[in-house]
């Protein structure tokens, strides 16, 4: 069976900043993160043939809407990884793994065990209902091997996570679709929240994955090496217990930052706070915690960064908060910069309200709402402070119904940062040893109007290259022998983060650019 089917693959039209829509044969994305699965009416069991869905294909500076049938569903926990050419090859839902034709992965089934909570969120509804219950992570030096980190609800616990699993997938099997090799592996036992968060350690090659304690401060901290994954420690993070809704766990694209947010009713009134820290890629430790109380009467569950790390954005259920991380008062930074206007999609009950939060490689912040909608929102600037980051209400229409779905991808393409102490473990986009390019870029951030000092080995040639966050080169340029400075005019790229190269003589070196949009 095909993943999706040409009888859903109509040429739609549509008149919404930064979104072309076009036909299956167009389709050609770039990198790992690039897929956004919708749609959460379930498929009648082992046919294609059932309600419509979507999905949301990302580049460097657009989005594509293509509808299709399929028979994954989705709920809340989504996890995709496409190949480094942008083509889908793995999806979950929490429930059971998908490979790239939308069938069940060879062993993929039953990634949730059987059981009360797997009947009543598996068979025959839509998938597992947390947030980042789910991430797929190419395993370190390896080119064919992955690994999921997954958690499903206990109703013995209030239908939070009482473990934290992984199953490694082999996409050598099957004839390149992929087998899973183990599966459901007990990775820790506890009681969770149950919502994950990972983030490349500061070697360049290894993963951080953490999970926090249900009704605690404390967080475990997980390791993914080449040898495999194993627990590496705990930590109190200095904040007041947390429980029942503590979602979408999320590290910085810089990930030196690390956020989570919580929410509970007592007594019919709603909490709703946002917890940030900053986060040592290198120990892996948690420092500066600070709590900021959101609460506007609503729940509050969405939560993202900006691509430059700057901003971070929260949701309630009604409003939308800008919070500058990057001020020495960052109490005093929160901003409201969205009240919804209480639209319905397509008619009453079902009012598009602010639901989870996800950022996506065009730079855009797209939100989904807590009830079946056919509309998503989206903020058009995120690196752009207060009103100017642009929340766009309801703007993306789809071609299927979407309640709560969301997909959680970390920066896939972060590198190595040496400046804390860590050696780079990674050949290639990483700081260069055995020469030192003295290589800076100024100034950082910028509307692009750039200049680039360094020092070449002698006699030698060199290379500019600058790559976007989803590694595709976007810039290029020879750099003559014994030239030191260079001035460059960026400002054709799209705000967001890019990491500019110097190579030569066999050596490297790398630092990362931010390009603000433009004024």
């Amino acid at each position: 069976m095909r993943w999706f089917t040409y009888k859903w693959a109509y040429l739609l039209c549509a008149c919404i900043p930064g979104l072309m829509i076009s036909a299956p044969h167009d389709l050609r994305a770039q990198g790992l993160s690039h897929t956004f699965l919708l749609g959460y009416l379930q498929s009648v069991i082992d046919t294609h043939t059932s309600s419509p869905k979507a999905r949301l294909l990302f580049d460097s500076n657009n989005v594509i809407l293509i509808p299709e049938s399929r028979k994954m569903s989705f709920r809340a926990t989504q996890a995709t990884i496409s190949d480094s050419s942008g083509n889908l090859i793995i999806a979950t839902n929490g429930c059971w793994i998908a490979n790239a034709t939308g069938d069940t992965m060879m062993n993929g089934a039953f990634i949730t065990p059987q059981g009360p909570f797997y009947s009543n969120w598996c068979d025959p509804l839509a998938g597992v209902p947390f947030s980042h219950a789910a991430v797929l992570l190419p395993y370190p030096e390896s080119d064919s091997l992955y690994i999921l980190l997954h958690q499903t609800g206990n109703y013995a616990v209030g239908g939070n996570a009482t473990e934290v699993y992984y199953s490694v997938i082999d996409m050598t099997l099957d004839g390149g679709l992929g087998a899973v090799i183990q599966k459901n592996v007990v990775l820790q036992t506890d009681t969770f929240a149950p919502c994950l968060a990972a983030n490349r350690h500061a070697n360049g090659r290894d993963w951080w994955i953490i999970a926090l304690k249900e009704n605690s401060d404390l967080v475990f901290k997980f390791l993914l090496t080449p040898a495999g994954i194993s627990m590496h420690s705990t930590q109190s993070l200095g904040v007041p217990p947390a429980y029942i809704n503590v979602t979408q766990p999320t590290f910085s694209p810089d990930g030196n930052k690390f956020s989570y947010s919580f929410t509970i009713v007592n007594s019919g009134v709603p909490y709703n706070d946002v917890r940030l820290f900053d986060f040592d890629r290198c120990s892996g430790m948690f420092s500066n915690p600070l709590v900021i109380d959101l609460s506007d009467g609503y729940i509050g569950l969405g939560l993202a960064f900006s691509a430059s790390s700057k901003y971070l954005y929260a949701t309630s259920d009604q409003m939308i908060y800008q919070i500058n991380t990057d001020t020495t008062d960052v109490l005093a930074s929160v901003q409201l910069v969205a009240i919804n206007d209480g639209y319905y999609s397509p008619h009453p009950p079902f009012q598009t309200d602010f639901w989870l939060m996800y950022l996506a490689a065009n730079g855009k912040i797209y939100i989904t709402s807590g009830n079946g909608v056919i509309d998503l929102h989206y903020i058009n600037y995120p690196d752009s402070a207060g009103m100017a980051c642009d929340v766009q209400q309801h703007a993306l229409h789809l071609p299927c119904w979407s309640g709560r779905g969301n997909v959680y991808h970390p920066n896939y393409y972060l590198g190595c940062d040496t400046t804390l102490g860590c050696p780079c473990l990674t050949v290639g986009m990483d700081e260069a040893t055995g020469h030192d390019f003295k290589f800076s870029v100024s100034p950082n951030p910028s509307h692009g109007s750039v200049k680039i000092i360094y020092l070449l080995p002698q006699n030698k040639v060199g290379r500019l290259e600058v790559f976007d966050i989803n590694g595709r080169r976007v810039y290029e340029m020879n750099l003559p022998p014994w030239s030191t400075l260079q001035q460059l005019d960026l400002s054709f790229l799209k705000g967001g983060v890019y990491q500019c190269v110097i190579s030569s003589g066999g050596w490297r070196a790398t630092r990362k650019l931010v390009v603000m949009s433009q004024p």
